[in-house]
């Protein structure tokens, strides 16, 4: 595992299935790569490589995470956070399995922070 420091407990989306879930993480991994290039140093979370609180994941591998939840009869605000929830253990679940060592911390206005320790 190459996350350090805080929580290192991981809980899979046992309801998505493997292509879907392989996308996700495909793209998740993808805006890590990003991110670490560009911002070196700098803590991140879900939110941040998504653009925000209020990024449309519309045409995104992300999508499937929201539409399980509001096919369920979810409100479209549970939908999101339930998603928002599910794609940040999937990212912890990356950053877990990444060559890479990755920093972790838990702060007030985001679930989960990572930092590379390049």
């Amino acid at each position: 595992m190459s996350l350090h420091g805080g929580n290192k407990r991981l809980r899979p989306v046992e309801w998505l299935d493997q292509e879907t879930q392989q996308r996700i993480e495909d793209f998740l991994q993808g805006s890590v790569y990003c991110w670490c290039k560009n911002r070196e140093g700098e803590w991140f979370g879900l939110r941040d490589l998504m653009g925000g609180v209020n990024f449309d994941w519309t045409d995104t591998p992300l999508y499937p995470l929201y539409e399980h939840y509001h096919d369920a009869g979810e409100t479209s605000e549970k939908a999101v956070d339930l998603a928002g929830i599910d794609a940040g253990w999937i990212l912890k679940e990356v950053l877990a399995d990444d060559p890479r060592r990755f920093e972790t911390r838990r702060r007030a206005e985001h679930p989960r922070e990572y930092k590379w320790k390049g």
